[in-house]
C-alpha cells in the first residue's frame, strides 16, 4: 500500500466524484480509479458505494477514512520535520503535556529553566489521552512529554519502556466541591451507602482515573461515591464543580485561585489527596539539541 492511495482516497472522500478527485490529484481517471480498486483490494472490503449519487462511503469506508486522515497527518509532519533537520536549522524542541500543565505549570517551569527560547509546546497534545504521549515521542511527533504520575503503586496499561524520564516537579490531585449559595460545601467525603457523594470522574482506565482509584484502595476508610459524568480533562470538570455539580479531585494548582476566592472549597482533608510526580519524558533515540538540554536537567531546581 502507498501513502498516495491513502491521499487519493481522502479526496474521493471529500469530492465525492472520481473524475473531481483524479483531477486533484493530477491523474487520469482510469488511473485514479484503478488505485482506488487496488486500496479496497489491500483492505479486503468495499470503501465506496458506488451506486449513490453523489458516491458515498461505505461503513467501512467512513472508518477508513479517518485513519487515511490521521496517517496522511502524521507523514506530513514527519515531513516537515526531516527537511529541518536535512537543512541544517537549529530545531524548536516540541514538548507535549496535558492543558493542565500547559496554563499552569510549563511556562514558568521552562522560564526556570532557561528553555523558553528553545522549547514550544506542541498545542496538538492538549487533547490526548497519556499513552497518546509515548506513542508520539516514538514516532518523532514531539521531543518531550510531561505527564502527570502516580507517586504511590497503581496499576497503569502504558508502555514507557523506550523513554528515559527525569522527575521536574510535584502536584497533588486534592477533592474540590463548588459552594451552596448559603456558602456551604456542595458535597463532602467520604459519603454513605444512602447518601453517597455524586462525583465528576475521569475515564477508569486514563492515568489520573487509575491514580485516584489506587489511592482510594489503600485508606483505610471506605468511600462512597456516584459517578455523574466522565471527563477527560480537568478544565472541563472545574467549570462543571463551579456550576454546583458535585465533587472531584483536581491538580492544586489548578484550583489555587478558586480556593482563594472561594468559588471552590475543599470536599475533605488531606488525606484524601492524590500525590502526584510530573515526569518529563523522553525517547531513547534523540537528536544533539535534545541530549545538550537534557544533560543541563540534573542542575535544575524546580
Amino acid at each position: 500500500m502507498e501513502i498516495r492511495w491513502l491521499e487519493d482516497f481522502i479526496a474521493l472522500a471529500r469530492t465525492r466524484h472520481f473524475s473531481r478527485a483524479a483531477d486533484d490529484q493530477h491523474v487520469t481517471q482510469p488511473t485514479f480509479s484503478r488505485r482506488i480498486k487496488l486500496l479496497e483490494e489491500e483492505m479486503g472490503v468495499t470503501l465506496i458505494n458506488r451506486q449513490t449519487l453523489p458516491l458515498s462511503l461505505t461503513p467501512a469506508g467512513e472508518e477508513f477514512l479517518t485513519l487515511c486522515e490521521q496517517v496522511t497527518d502524521r507523514v506530513r509532519l514527519t515531513r516537515e520535520r526531516l527537511r529541518e533537520i536535512n537543512a541544517g536549522q537549529q530545531r524548536r524542541i516540541m514538548v507535549a503535556a496535558p492543558q493542565s500543565l500547559l496554563a499552569h505549570f510549563l511556562p514558568e517551569w521552562l522560564s526556570s529553566t532557561g528553555w523558553q527560547h528553545q522549547v514550544q509546546p506542541y498545542l496538538r497534545a492538549t487533547g490526548w489521552v497519556a499513552h497518546d504521549y509515548f506513542q508520539a515521542l516514538a514516532r518523532a511527533e514531539c521531543d518531550l512529554a510531561i505527564c502527570y504520575w502516580p507517586v504511590g503503586r497503581c496499576d497503569l496499561d502504558i508502555d514507557t519502556s523506550a523513554c528515559h524520564y527525569r522527575v521536574i516537579g510535584h502536584e497533588r490531585l486534592i477533592p474540590v466541591t463548588g459552594v451552596t449559595p448559603l456558602g456551604e460545601p456542595c458535597t463532602a467525603l467520604p459519603g454513605t451507602r444512602q447518601q453517597p457523594s455524586p462525583w465528576l470522574a475521569y475515564p477508569k482506565r486514563g492515568l489520573l482515573g487509575s491514580a485516584i482509584k489506587a489511592h482510594l484502595a489503600r485508606l483505610p476508610q471506605s468511600t462512597h461515591l456516584i459517578a455523574q459524568s466522565e471527563n477527560l480533562y480537568a478544565a472541563g470538570i472545574k467549570e462543571l464543580l463551579l456550576l454546583g455539580y458535585g465533587m472531584s479531585w483536581l491538580p492544586e494548582r489548578n484550583v489555587a485561585a478558586e480556593l482563594a476566592e472561594g468559588t471552590l472549597v475543599r470536599a475533605g482533608d488531606s488525606r484524601w489527596d492524590v500525590p502526584m510526580e510530573l515526569r518529563l519524558y523522553r525517547y531513547q533515540k534523540h537528536h544533539a539539541e535534545l541530549e545538550r538540554l537534557w544533560n543541563e536537567l540534573p542542575a535544575l531546581r524546580v
